[in-house]
């Protein structure tokens, strides 16, 4: 019998047989007495690996009777539920080092992260992210969707208000001496059910089906001087929806899904510093592309919408620095759209019939010029003046007012000239004006003549700001803000007539001593307005709106508990919000409100095992509650059909042991 031994099998009958063998092969017998040692060095020695960080596994329970809930605790899983968070480093001497950061995986919620690079050589990223947003939960309705087909049955279709979103990622860095590039790749997929309407000729509320994709690409180079820096990029995205449009049996059609597009952009930027200037500036081309094919209909001339906006984007800021007191700064800033799609004269509908009049659809184009000019000029010692112009110019065809002009005047005093308090005070006046304002010859028939809409009428504001922070010593800090600002449209007859905008923010927090820590906060803030609509000639109606909102929180953190090894803390918070409607005709008519409040509160314990293990115990608490009176009941009003009443009223718990450990 003949065999063949390779060296890999000698090595290990040589490690493992000892002294079976006649001959040692062990280092410690070799002849070394002619190996001229000087000659060589280890390239790997003393190169250790060192490893930081934490790794976070935790199991728990939720008890949820609202899926909603999930909006505020991670998850929306009902039961048993687990999750991996992680923050690993790992470093090399040589420079190569690897960081993986993860949170909450295996949640609704979560992200994971991998970087892996050289040390200002290269880097590769590879991310990963879940978002879930939901609405209501078990929502019914008497129609199915298949391939774009809704089928009425009297079996009802039951589904989540939900959308959920997944995004992968992988992005490459390279960068050497006076030269750095990019490039990245992501995807992200859009899933689940969305609230929409169709008018079949009746009003119904659907459940509109979601499934689309969007990828996105992003590259650059960077050259990098002593005193300058520049950079020229490309960024691209494609959307592509996967749901087409909708048709009922009887009817095709019904809805128009979100066409595919696409959008490419093409910028070139820098920057450049000389004595006490420095000049930095960005100009961007792009195009965003829509082909798709349209709903036919008599009198629709087009087969395809040939959709095409092209861009230009500029700025270009500088700011110097005059002498060690002064300092001037200004910017320019240009935005052009440039309407390229398609045109024809389309058949004009009056209701459900014909006119015989046609009309040519429009590409509305517009152009923003925004200029900008500040100081800063220290007054002495612990006083900062700060003040700027900033004004915006409007252009768009086919509009009811071809330009606008908006100016704002500002200026901002900070004080830190005493050793507990830092004072900050902001004004601000704006007044917008511009051309003519008409109705044109596509909105005429549409809307009442006197009717100003709020972003072309003329308008004046005033706005204030005060911020304060009081250290008076070393275990207390208070942080107070204020905010004033009032909108007036003098010249409005129909729309919005004015609107009031103020609140404030208080946030403490203590140090009580080396183990106790502490704070609190509280925010109020309160939106008034008032419009004045019209029907037919001078006969107006009038409505308030009224909106308040207020968030109060605490928080306590014990440390220090047996030995050292404890950790107690607590966090609280209340939010709620109000939003009042009252239109007035001959007499006050409340329109529905809206209200909802928020309780959630927090306990925990975190205990160390040693040095490097510990568990931590948590408990959190939600509860929650909205009314809206635009959400009613499947047939509570005559001719519409809606999604159901979906306002929330629950309470939720979670409670949660992890395990962590620490590297090192």
């Amino acid at each position: 019998m003949s065999f063949k031994i390779n060296l890999i099998t000698v090595s290990i009958l040589v490690a493992v047989s000892g002294h079976s063998f006649a001959a040692n092969f062990g280092v410690s017998n070799a002849n070394t007495s002619h190996v001229k040692t000087s000659n060589y060095e280890c390239n790997r020695c003393g190169e250790n690996t060192d490893y930081s960080g934490k790794i976070d596994v935790a199991f728990g329970y939720n008890d949820i009777d609202d899926m909603h809930a999930g909006n505020a605790l991670g998850t929306s899983e009902d039961g048993a539920i687990g999750s991996l968070s992680s923050d690993i480093l790992f470093l090399n001497k040589s420079g190569y080092q690897a960081q993986i950061t993860a949170h909450q995986l295996g949640f609704d919620n979560s992200f994971a992260s991998l970087q892996i690079g050289d040390s200002g050589l290269y880097e590769v990223v590879l991310d990963y992210a879940a978002i879930k947003t939901i609405k209501a939960d078990d929502v019914n309705s008497q129609l199915w969707h298949n391939d774009g087909m809704l089928t009425p049955s009297t079996d009802v279709n039951t589904f989540n208000l939900a959308l959920e979103r997944e995004k992968l990622g992988i992005g490459v860095v390279f960068s050497q001496d006076a030269y750095n590039s990019f490039v990245s790749y992501s995807q992200e997929e859009k899933t689940g059910h969305s609230s929409s309407s169709i008018v079949t000729p009746s009003p119904i509320n659907i459940g509109l089906p979601v499934n689309a994709t969007t990828s996105q690409w992003d590259a650059g180079i960077g050259l990098n001087g002593d005193n300058w820096m520049s950079e020229l990029s490309y960024s691209g995205s494609i959307y592509n929806n996967k749901i087409s449009d909708l048709s009922l049996p009887y009817l095709n059609d019904v809805y128009a899904a979100s066409p595919d597009s696409q959008a490419h952009q093409i910028s070139l930027s820098g920057n450049y510093r000389f004595d006490q200037t420095v000049m930095s500036g960005r100009v961007a081309m792009g195009r965003m592309i829509q082909d798709e094919n349209l709903i036919q209909m008599s009198g629709n001339p087009l087969q395809s919408w040939d959709g095409q906006v092209n861009t230009t984007d500029g700025r270009f800021a500088v700011t110097s620095m005059m002498n060690n007191r002064l300092r001037l700064g200004g910017n320019i800033d240009y935005n052009k759209r440039d309407n390229q799609s398609s045109t024809a004269e389309f058949a004009q509908y009056n209701f459900n019939s014909l006119t015989g009049a046609f009309r040519q659809n429009t590409p509305l184009d517009y152009e923003r010029k925004n200029y900008g000019i500040n100081a800063s000029y220290r007054i002495a010692s612990g006083y900062r003046l700060q003040a700027g112009y900033d004004s915006k110019d409007i252009t768009r065809n086919y509009s009811e007012r071809e330009t606008t002009q908006d100016d704002t005047l500002w200026a901002k005093l900070n004080i830190r000239k005493f050793e507990m308090f830092n004072i900050n005070v902001k004004s601000e006046y704006a007044s917008r004006d511009g051309s003519k304002y008409e109705s044109d010859i596509l909105t005429a028939s549409e809307d009442n003549a006197v009717l100003r809409k709020y972003y072309l009428a003329d308008r004046t504001r005033n706005a204030y700001e005060l911020k304060l922070t009081h250290t008076p010593n070393d275990w207390i800090n208070v942080d107070i803000t204020s905010r004033y600002a009032k909108d007036e449209y003098k010249d409005t007859d129909v729309g919005l007539l004015d609107s009031e905008d103020y609140g404030y923010d208080v946030n403490v927090s203590f140090h009580i001593n080396q183990y106790i820590d502490t704070y609190g906060f509280i925010g109020q803030q309160w939106i008034n307005s008032s419009q004045a609509g019209s029907q037919v000639g001078n006969s107006y109606w009038y409505s308030d709106i009224e909106d308040e909102f207020i968030n109060i929180g605490a928080g306590l953190n014990y440390s220090g508990l047996m030995q050292d090894k404890l950790i107690i803390g607590m966090d609280y918070l209340f939010a709620n919000s109000t939003s009042n409607t009252n239109v007035i005709v001959d007499d006050s008519q409340p329109y529905g409100d809206y209200y909802s409040y928020n309780h959630s509160a927090s306990v925990y314990a975190d205990y160390a095992l040693n040095s490097q293990m510990a568990l931590k115990l948590s408990y959190r608490y939600e509860r929650y509650y909205d009314t809206d009176a635009a959400s009613t009941g499947i047939v509570s009003i005559p001719g519409l059909i809606t999604l159901q009443d979906i306002n929330h009223d629950y309470n939720a718990h979670q409670v949660m042991l992890s395990f962590s450990y620490k590297l090192h």
